[in-house]
């Protein structure tokens, strides 16, 4: 298998992954993202606030894993004011339990700690929950969130 980083040649590819990600999330697929995928997978790469790792076997892409960072302000316990939020994380029914998805994982967290970055957050899948456990991720109270 092979890891690299995706680049804006990858977006077609990087809208698919993540179209198969929700619905895996049990998300129906009641409204068409394509465009606004395509905007963000753009923009986040190249403005570089978004590092997206590809796994490829036998050339055909069968996992990812991404972290976007974010600036807020500095704080007492933050004192840059950057986030990294694990997302994108995918692995093809047929290759999960292989570890692929804590290389990753792991791959990500070495890109946040190589850029000073000391805050990673995420919100995981019932799919996922165990293997960010696993990786030292503990639940917090932290957020609130607001939908309209």
């Amino acid at each position: 298998m092979k890891y690299r980083k995706a680049n804006i040649d990858d977006i077609d590819t990087l809208i698919s992954l993540r179209k198969k990600q929700l619905v895996d999330e049990g998300i129906e697929p009641t409204i068409d993202i394509d465009r606004e995928l395509y905007d963000f997978f753009q923009n986040k790469l190249n403005d570089g606030s978004l590092i997206q790792w590809l796994v490829e076997d036998k050339e055909e892409i069968i996992a990812c894993g991404a972290i976007v960072i974010y600036e807020f302000p500095p704080s007492f316990t933050n004192k840059t004011g950057k986030k990294a939020y694990v997302t994108n994380m995918y692995t093809k029914e047929t290759y999960r339990g292989q570890g692929i998805a804590t290389t990753l994982l792991t791959k990500l967290v070495d890109e946040v700690k190589g850029a000073g970055i000391t805050k990673i957050w995420l919100g995981a899948s019932k799919l996922g929950r165990p293997v960010y456990k696993k990786f030292g991720f503990q639940e917090t109270d932290e957020w609130l969130e607001l939908n309209f």
